[in-house]
């Protein structure tokens, strides 16, 4: 596969997944590559070179239209229009790529090899404190007969805990809805607190019952590496986006 591709360790010992991030070489004539928007012309370009590294239709890559909800989506086959407000994607159909875009914020991807199903989840500190691990989790229980200790589970780059400052509103949701949130939460030199949404996730993850073994943390900075990622915070909102994606076969 494209060596401008992450993969993840924890998917190695199954040959029937493909699991993903793109990084900012993986599309060389692209600067700011989106795959959802306005433009359709640029994001059908975007889909179509993403979709050459990967071997398969550009029509079999969903990507939803993302906005911090704890909204998933089941996919049982391709849709006909873009899913609105829909932040995670389940299925148990081969050949069907779940995207999700990321510049700051946590990609998860999700694999059951038990039953065979797949999930991949956009994850902000909103959708963190919102638990959307378990809400993707839970679905794959009920929809799919999913166990938890089946799951095996790859938090991808995010704005990383070192550089991660935040406001009273984001402590106060994390403090109430975040299990062990102490181990999520520090303050700096001012007082100010940082958020490790790596470790939120990961907590969740453990709470819905997930083995730690099965549990990969990348730990890469976007905001850091700026050679290799896209941030937001470090860039502005209208920079480019890393694509987490997850594939049956």
């Amino acid at each position: 596969m494209h060596n401008s591709l992450i993969l993840y360790r924890i998917f190695e010992l199954f040959e029937n997944v493909i699991a993903f991030t793109t990084t900012r070489n993986t599309f060389v004539e692209n600067n700011a590559p989106r795959f959802t928007g306005n433009s359709s012309k640029k994001t059908d370009g975007n889909r179509k070179k993403l979709a050459e590294i990967l071997g398969i239709p550009s029509d079999r890559l969903v990507f939803p239209r993302q906005t911090h909800t704890n909204c998933v989506a089941e996919i049982y086959g391709l849709p006909e229009e873009e899913l609105q407000e829909t932040d995670a994607l389940v299925t148990n159909r081969p050949g069907i790529c779940l995207c999700v875009q990321t510049a700051d914020c946590v990609p998860i991807l999700l694999f059951d090899p038990k039953q065979k199903v797949v999930a991949a989840i956009h994850a902000g500190w909103r959708g963190t404190v919102k638990k959307i691990a378990g809400e993707s989790i839970e679905k794959m229980k009920t929809g799919y007969h999913s166990r938890a200790e089946n799951i095996f589970a790859a938090v991808g780059p995010s704005i990383s805990p070192d550089v991660y400052e935040v406001g009273d509103e984001v402590v106060k949701a994390v403090q109430k809805n975040i299990p062990n949130s102490g181990k999520t939460l520090h303050q700096n030199n001012s007082g100010k607190f940082h958020f490790n949404l790596w470790e939120a996730n990961r907590q969740i993850l453990l709470e819905c019952g997930l083995i730690p073994e099965n549990i990969e943390i990348l730990a890469e900075c976007t905001f850091q590496n700026k050679e290799k990622y896209y941030s937001a915070r470090r860039q502005g909102i209208e920079t480019g986006r890393l694509v987490s994606g997850i594939m049956l076969v």
